[in-house]
């Protein structure tokens, strides 16, 4: 094996004019510069040059090819050599062919969880037996999450049910040189006791062997690290007793009759049970909490959750607090996982190696993205590319595990992945070019949600695509699909330009949300959005609008939040600048607004009188879709006061209103506000002993509700509606609903509601 590795570099030697060390020696003498003073100049030092120029050092890391060729001035094609011959250098050092018999690697002591995964393995063998079963596990995911470790493991238990031998094969699926099928067979022949001189000279002739071998004889072949389809195919048994083990970083989707396990990273709970194992035999003592926040900063990755043991147990005066402490800056925690020879950002840098440069510039700038996950529409404007483009490169990342992907086709990365991408986007793209891809992907992400927010708004309708740079959304539902699941990215993009000072491009997404927020209202960010665009209106000197973020501020303190007298305090600054401002519809909503506070406040005259000049400053305005809602709030202060017949009366009109063609109101708002009328029709009949009545007019609702997407006036309808039942002695339906109610209240944040209701649900006995 090792004659004919050395016969390969041989070869490439041969072939290969120039080597990292010539090259760089080369460019030194034609600058004119010594040692020292190639050192003072990239601040690398004489020592490491000179590893590098005698060929000690063949791949020096990208951060300090980039401060030599700095310093020596190269630029254009002698730039990319240098670049290249060392990105070769790192590669080729890090691999070397094995001797000996395809012998099992030794089993970690320490080995902990994947329980399931063990019985995965143990299960494969078992149902190999029957007729027609896969007699293949393959078994991949990212680098760092064990998957060699497990395997050997596994293989380890398995011995005692493989007579004829357990053999293990690096097939080197991550060098530039991936172990060549004919000599994977050669070298497994020869552990199968073929001698060499009975060792076919073809790939096929062998590989006809090695199958002719497996089929009779009990053995578990494990290959490790496989690089393609066409590497690993050759060497599967063919059916019988052999089987096999394969582990891969891609996913090998080509392969067929193979079992296939997806290994993802350990149980918070398990990852700390590792980091306890690796530290059982030191003498320090460490809290469990430190250990635990160890194992969160580690993210389940076991090669990284080694590494930070392995650097306690070397250092005895060392606590798993102290090391926390250190990861906890994530500008250093790729750096601090490292332990002697093991380095995670090593680990994900050979995945890094493998994929296309256009793939690699699309990986690296994800890392910008705010939000936790994204689609393929937005990788395609961090990475600059077409939308097809955008899915060949996360196909790719997905491949070798770069990123995970989900059935809704969102894609994310691991947290450590993420570190190691934003360190490639630092090392090899610009400060400029960070700064300005950052801009251009922040401004698509507003964009975006202020053309969804506007979906909602009364009398919208479909744009004739304004923007042709920006995703298609064709329905409300869309809208709100995509304001939800991208609302960690669209609000970081918010802050972003806020920071920026692109306040009217801040101050127009956090308009277009005002009717969206309805729909979303327990949402914890609005308080954010409006501030910062409160601060934006403020900016550019425009009161009215300034008014029309107070209003809105002072809502989310009523609605979501019941913070009355900070509702109060807003809509008394909102009024203020309205008024100077000449701004009606803003005085008119700080009315309305502030009726809502007085209302929960018990100042109930007050309220009325303020829902009543909104309600005619609404109408006088023309503004028909917020007048409707002046007399729904005009209902709830008269049913707050226990004036019940009125309040039916009033919303029976406002029910009226909204199912009259002729009336003006948008669809958008009757839809909105329909469920709501009907639901508060439902409890005035209740409060009036009209119990069957309330009974239907409150189902009606709630379904509706459930249509729309109005979770917290469903939550309440539930839970007015399950009171009802248990008063007409439907006790397992109100018990039903009780649940119903303590579920929609948990999921919009009401725990407070939520336990009570949970309480009802599951009476005393």
């Amino acid at each position: 094996m090792c004659d004919l590795h050395q016969i390969a570099e041989k070869e490439h030697s041969i072939t290969t004019p120039s080597s990292f060390a010539e090259v760089l020696r080369r460019h030194r003498h034609a600058a004119r510069l010594t040692l020292e003073q190639l050192a003072e100049a990239s601040g690398v030092s004489a020592r490491t040059l000179s590893d590098m120029e005698r060929g000690r050092s063949k791949g020096p890391q990208h951060r300090t090819v980039t401060a030599l060729t700095d310093a020596l001035g190269l630029t254009g094609a002698d730039r990319k050599q240098l670049v290249e011959l060392a990105r070769e250098g790192r590669l080729r050092d890090r691999w070397t062919r094995p001797t000996g018999l395809c012998e099992l690697p030794r089993s970690v002591d320490d080995f902990t969880g994947r329980a399931a995964e063990l019985a995965w393995t143990n299960e494969l063998v078992r149902a190999a037996d029957a007729p027609g079963a896969a007699g293949v596990g393959l078994i991949t995911g990212s680098a760092g999450l064990g998957k060699t470790t497990l395997t050997v493991r596994a293989a380890h238990t398995l011995r005692p049910d493989f007579p004829g031998g357990v053999f293990f094969l690096d097939l080197f699926g991550m060098s530039p040189q991936p172990l060549p099928p004919t000599e994977a067979l050669s070298m497994l022949l020869r552990a199968l006791g073929i001698a060499d001189q009975q060792i076919p000279g073809d790939v096929a002739g062998r590989a006809s062997l090695y199958r002719s071998l497996l089929r009779d004889r009990r053995a578990l072949i494990v290959l490790d690290n496989a690089a393609s389809e066409e590497q690993v195919r050759p060497l599967l048994p063919g059916g019988g007793a052999g089987k096999a083990l394969v582990t891969s970083r891609r996913l090998l989707a080509g392969l067929e009759g193979v079992r296939r396990l997806s290994l993802g990273p350990l149980p918070l709970l398990e990852a700390t049970e590792l980091l306890t194992g690796i530290l059982k035999d030191r003498g320090a003592s460490d809290e469990g909490s430190a250990l635990w926040q160890l194992a969160q900063m580690c993210g389940g990755l076991p090669l990284a959750l080694r590494i930070a043991g392995n650097r306690l147990v070397s250092r005895p005066g060392w606590n798993a607090a102290d090391l926390a402490a250190r990861l906890t800056n994530e500008e250093r925690r790729l750096d601090q996982l490292s332990a002697g020879d093991l380095k995670i950002a090593t680990a994900f840098g050979l995945s890094y190696e493998q994929l296309a440069d256009s793939t690699r510039r699309v990986f690296r700038r994800l890392a910008l993205v705010p939000g936790r996950n994204f689609d393929a529409a937005l990788a395609a404007v961090v990475g600059g590319t077409s939308i097809e483009g955008a899915w060949d490169a996360l196909d790719e990342l997905v491949d070798l595990g770069l990123l995970q992907d989900s059935m809704s086709g969102r894609y994310r990365f691991h947290d450590l992945v993420r570190l190691f991408a934003r360190d490639r986007l630092r090392d090899e793209e610009p400060a400029v070019e960070r700064d300005a891809l950052t801009l251009t992907m922040t401004s698509w992400l507003l964009r975006m949600a202020t053309t969804a927010g506007r979906w909602f708004e009364p009398g919208y309708g479909r744009p004739n695509r304004p923007d042709p740079d920006l995703a298609d959304l064709s329905s409300e539902e869309e809208a709100d699909h995509w304001l939800r699941v991208n609302v960690d990215s669209w609000l970081g993009a918010l802050r972003h330009l806020a920071s920026v000072g692109r306040y009217a491009a801040v101050l127009d997404c956090a308009e277009s949300m005002h009717w969206f927020s309805d729909r979303w209202m327990h949402a914890p960010h609005w308080q954010e959005v409006f501030t910062l665009a409160a601060e934006a209106a403020e900016a550019l000197g425009d009161p009215a609008r300034q008014a029309g973020q107070l209003n809105l501020l002072a809502w989310v303190h009523l609605v979501p939040r019941e913070d009355l007298e900070t509702t109060l305090r807003y809509t008394a600054q909102a009024m203020d600048l309205a008024t100077r401002s000449g701004a009606t519809a803003q005085i008119a909503m700080a009315h309305h607004t502030a009726a809502g506070a007085l209302r929960r406040l018990g100042r109930l005259d007050e309220a009325i009188a303020s829902e009543i000049q909104a309600a005619k400053m609404f109408r006088a305005d023309g503004d028909i879709d917020r007048y409707c809602q002046c007399l729904g709030a005009l209902g709830t202060c008269l049913r707050d006061a226990g004036h019940y017949a009125e309040a039916l009366e009033q919303y029976l009109d406002l029910l009226a209103l909204l199912d009259d063609d002729r009336s003006g109101l948008t669809p958008s708002t009757v839809a909105f506000t329909r469920p709501i009328a009907l639901a508060r029709v439902g409890e005035c009949l209740g409060l009036l002993g009209q119990r069957p009545e309330a009974i239907s007019k409150l189902t009606e609702a709630i379904s509706l509700m459930e249509q729309a997407q109005l979770a917290a006036p469903q939550a309440r309808a539930l839970e007015t509606l399950a009171a009802l039942l248990a008063e007409a002695g439907r006790t397992g339906e109100s018990c039903h609903t009780y649940a119903r109610a303590a579920e929609v209240y948990e999921a919009i944040g009401d725990t407070e509601a939520s336990g009570r209701c949970r309480d009802l649900a599951n009476p005393a006995p």
